[in-house]
């Protein structure tokens, strides 16, 4: 049985408790490894190493530290099928998907972050012949990062670059349930060179590990992705200690199909929306809005394509659809649907587990995609994240009734629109209180932009510029002429 440990000063280490939790096949439902369950005492041996290391790194040029990056990332691209693999299993996600998006988006955060710091910019302002101001931008310590299970590797390392790139130091909390490509990363780190303390992981659970990071006097700044209650809590335990908070949490984002709009490329986006990765992404399009002339064909057309969807052993490449994450994952969808049947829902296809996808998986956690019509939009299925593979269709009439009914929920991160017709679509673009709202396309991803949620899906916004400045803090500076 293979033992994870954490990653503090340069070296993997046990837990000082000596204890670990079980890390589960979500394809078998057997545990496959075991993984730190760290408490209070690994904080604090992680901020000592951090600390002590942001003396040198911060120092450091971004020329130095933007190599260091880049041989991390050149590493991941050398051990892609490793990494892939890792994920695959931890997560129950499909071996394409791995190898396709999630590994080489990781490559990607840290390849952008490495040439972003190379051409960052200060402001000056001259008043007139009396003085010059200039801001200097400064990193701001030891900063923490909290990332999901969903997407492991790749929303990891879309916080750790970053801060690093800037100069910070990290203590990096990766979801105990998918650990292992966080582990794996932080051997690719040793190899890579990164000094010692610059990044450190510290794996457990949230009301252990995550609280005593967050509660840590020396950790300035907070990056989280993850549910709105933890954010919450989050936030509360931050606000008295002044700390600075980023968080990305849930969402419950709709998708709006108009009679105008390609049939084929909103049906593609629609179904990738509400199905990709088992439906276990933040962005995931769980409320589809069909505008009335083209409801019953396209709802009909979606059925079809959703029931056609593979469902099987996440290490077969033909595999469309792989295992829920956790058995939890798995009943709070079974919960859901069943839900929605008290609820007056109808529903078209799925809505149970998936029969056994081969004798090796016969214990997994597989779910079938689901499609659910008649539900009122202010039904808790219609307004609670459910997380999983389930979309209900909606009709509407007008632009006017798509805008209301799309932002009738309390979480706001992103929605699609299909039209033909640019006007409207940059009209709703506006209109609808989300963070990121995408036109003929869904997930295609900039990270240039800024990115994050209104409402109860976030705080703050991260991405690209807006990534290097929450890691630092502004310090300006006058010249008398």
């Amino acid at each position: 049985m293979q033992l994870i440990g954490n990653y503090i000063n340069g070296e993997t280490v046990a837990p000082v408790s000596g204890e670990f939790l079980d890390n589960i096949d979500p394809a078998t439902g057997q545990v496959y490894s075991k993984t730190p369950d760290s408490d209070q005492a690994d904080v604090e041996k992680a901020y000592a190493a951090a600390a002590s290391a942001f003396v040198s790194w911060s120092k450091t040029s971004a020329e130095e530290r933007s190599r260091a990056l880049n041989r991390i990332a050149d590493r991941i691209e050398a051990n892609l099928e490793q990494l892939t693999l890792a994920e695959c299993i931890d997560n129950g996600k499909p071996l394409s998907r791995c190898r396709e998006v999630d590994i080489p988006r990781a490559v990607t955060n840290f390849r952008f972050f490495a040439g972003a710091i190379l051409h960052t910019r200060s402001d000056l302002h001259a008043m007139d012949r009396e003085a010059l101001n200039y801001t200097l931008r400064k990193p701001r310590g030891v900063c923490a990062t909290i990332s999901p299970w969903n997407l492991p590797l790749y929303l990891l390392t879309w916080k750790v670059a970053p801060a690093l790139a800037v100069g910070c130091t990290v203590i990096a909390k990766p979801s105990e349930v998918t650990p292992m490509t966080a582990h794996l990363l932080a051997g690719l780190c040793i190899e890579a060179g990164l000094p010692p303390g610059v990044l450190n992981m510290v794996h457990g659970v949230g009301p252990k590990a995550g609280a005593a990071i967050v509660a840590h006097p020396g950790v300035t700044t907070i990056s989280f992705t993850g549910s709105t209650r933890a954010g919450a809590e989050i936030a509360t335990a931050a606000a008295p200690m002044f700390k600075r908070v980023s968080l990305e949490m849930g969402g419950k984002n709709a998708g709006i199909v108009f009679a105008d709009a390609d049939p084929e490329a909103a049906l593609a986006g629609s179904v990738a929306a509400a199905f990709a990765n088992q439906g276990q992404i933040c962005l995931c399009g769980s409320r589809l809005f069909v505008e009335r002339p083209i409801f019953e064909e396209f709802t009909s057309r979606l059925v079809k394509r959703a029931g056609a969807l593979r469902v099987g052993d996440p290490l077969d490449e033909a595999t469309e659809q792989g295992a829920m994450v956790s058995r939890a994952q798995l009943e709070k969808s079974l919960s859901y649907c069943q839900l929605a049947r008290e609820e007056g829902g109808e529903i078209l296809c799925g809505g149970r587990a998936a029969a056994p996808v081969s004798e090796r998986c016969r214990d997994g956690y597989f779910f079938q995609p689901t499609v659910i019509r008649g539900l009122a939009v202010d039904c808790r299925t219609n307004q609670e994240e459910i997380f999983g593979p389930v979309v209900s269709v909606i009709p509407f009439e007008s632009e006017n009734e798509v805008v209301t009914l799309a932002n009738a929920t309390n979480y706001g991160l992103s929605a699609s629109v299909w039209t033909r017709d640019l006007n409207r679509a940059h009209h709703l673009a506006e209109q609808i209180d989300a963070g990121t709202v995408w036109i003929n396309s869904w997930l295609l991803r900039d990270l240039r932009v800024p990115f994050g949620g209104m409402k109860q899906s976030g705080l703050g916004r991260e991405g690209g510029e807006h990534s290097l400045r929450f890691f630092t803090e502004p310090k300006n500076v006058c010249v008398k002429l």
